[in-house]
């Protein structure tokens, strides 16, 4: 048995202090809590963005993101069909384009045995697969989705 794991990123147009962050950063607790209590939530990487600390990349205007799930179905639902919905569909107000983001791709999905949890390197890993090859079954989509393994 799997379960999907994701990672995404954004680089933010400014500092987690500066006043144009101020509502997404005011939501981020929301949202991280939300998805935590969503149907077929597994786990969460748990970072702070706002604790210059912790640094998955370099620049600290990347901010990174990582959980499991146990479907694509079920992160879908979280993503799209929940208050994160609202966040993702005001991002442009506080996050650059996704190219501008590890070239081009701000999000990769993989399959993971059920019970492992993955790494900040699978992550960075599997964000530059995508950006190097496309989706693949290494790093996917929701758009280019891939079975888990048989």
């Amino acid at each position: 048995m799997y379960q999907l794991a994701q990672a995404n990123v954004a680089y933010a147009l400014a500092a987690h202090d500066d006043p144009r962050m101020a509502e997404y950063m005011a939501r981020l607790d929301e949202i991280n809590q939300l998805a935590d209590t969503s149907p077929g939530f597994v786990w969460r990487y748990l970072t702070d963005s706002r604790d210059p600390a912790q640094r998955e990349f370099d620049d600290p205007r990347v901010l990174f993101n990582m959980s499991v799930w146990e479907s694509i179905d079920a992160l879908h639902a979280y993503t799209y069909r929940t208050g994160h919905a609202e966040v993702y569909a005001a991002r442009k107000r506080w996050f650059a384009d996704v190219k501008a983001v590890v070239g081009g791709h701000a999000l990769a999905m993989w399959w993971i045995p059920r019970g492992e949890l993955p790494t900040v390197a699978d992550a960075q890993e599997r964000l530059a697969a995508i950006v190097a090859n496309g989706p693949t079954e290494r790093a996917f989509t929701f758009k280019q989705r891939f079975a888990p393994p048989a």
